[in-house]
């Protein structure tokens, strides 16, 4: 089958569009028709081997299709079904193999397109607003890159529970889909320290949360936006690690928390992983989740979607089609 294959971790030419064995299903696990993988930025990781794994190996952690094999002790899922999965062993190729217990249906009505752009970051935004800061009606939050992928499932799910929106972006055009996607107010970094402006939209009290997935960059502001007893869920590090801090900084900004947290947490367990992936796929399939696919690349263009990624060319979810 083709592939896309890291050999050695490296920048976007790491990834290599060849032939790559065919996959076998072993106890508990099933083989996939990939019919859409989703672009993260958690594959940056793995390229770059800020993750290590050993190579080579296929690159992809989500994606969605059709079942074509199971192996033994596999129970719930048979040959023809449509699933998808953020637990994907390999997602950017043509057959990917999946842990059963990591899979789920995807329901009538749901595009495998649309579930393979919605579990990764739909099941993230999930967890970070229900889980992490459990958004309150009133809130006011901060969402950082609110035009991506992330940042605009995220002010969708905050708008649902109630929680009013400040949104960052780079330019006129993302601030428009910010808009689009519920955001109340949208501040572009490019023109204006955020910080500050968070401080001015909240009357000098600052936000509940911040919801920050681009790290080194926005680190500081991110907690200088914050009101007392307010919550910093870094979950990414787009522009790169956070570097060590004084924790002391937490009490002085008056006893903030902060959290570094990964799906994988908020999905150990099949009966988690079921029910966070039953309301995302459930807001998706009733219209209450609106997905916005910023762009489909062929299989063999991976370089090219990561290029985008990490040049913040992008806005939306990117996908790669088999």
């Amino acid at each position: 089958m083709r592939a896309i294959v890291v050999s050695k971790p490296g920048g976007p030419e790491a990834l290599d569009y060849t032939e790559f064995d065919d996959p076998v299903p072993g106890p508990g696990e099933i083989v996939i028709d990939i019919a859409a993988a989703g672009v993260n930025y958690l594959d940056v990781y793995f390229r770059t081997g800020r993750y290590p794994k050993p190579t080579p190996f296929v690159i992809g952690t989500e994606g969605a299709g059709t079942v074509t094999a199971v192996g033994p002790d596999v129970t719930g899922v048979n040959v023809g079904d449509v699933v998808a999965s953020s637990d994907v062993n390999g997602s950017y190729a043509a057959k990917a193999i999946v842990r059963a217990d990591r899979a789920v249906h995807v329901p009538d009505g749901v595009s495998a397109e649309d579930a393979a752009a919605a579990m990764l970051q739909g099941m993230t935004a999930h967890y970070l607003t229900s889980s992490v800061y459990a958004v309150q009606p009133g809130d006011t939050v901060v969402v950082h890159a609110a035009a991506g992928g992330m940042g605009l499932l995220l002010t969708q799910v905050v708008k649902l529970l109630g929680g009013r929106v400040i949104g960052t972006v780079s330019t006129a055009e993302k601030e428009r889909l910010a808009r689009d996607a519920g955001a109340d107010e949208v501040i572009r970094y490019t023109e204006t320290e955020f910080a500050p402006e968070v401080r001015r939209l909240t009357d000098g009290e600052g936000a509940a949360a911040v919801y920050d997935g681009v790290g080194a960059a926005t680190f500081d502001g991110s907690l200088e936006s914050l009101r007392w007893r307010g919550t910093l869920a870094l979950y990414g590090a787009a522009s790169g690690p956070v570097p060590p801090f004084d924790p002391m900084r937490l009490n002085t900004g008056g006893s903030l928390f902060l959290a570094r947290p990964t799906l994988a947490h908020f999905v150990a367990t099949r009966e988690e992983l079921l029910a966070r992936s039953g309301d995302v796929l459930g807001w998706v399939k009733s219209g209450t989740l609106r997905l916005h696919i910023g762009r489909r690349y062929d299989l063999a263009d991976a370089r090219t979607a990561h290029e985008d990624l990490q040049g913040r060319r992008t806005t939306g979810k990117l996908l790669l089609l088999p």
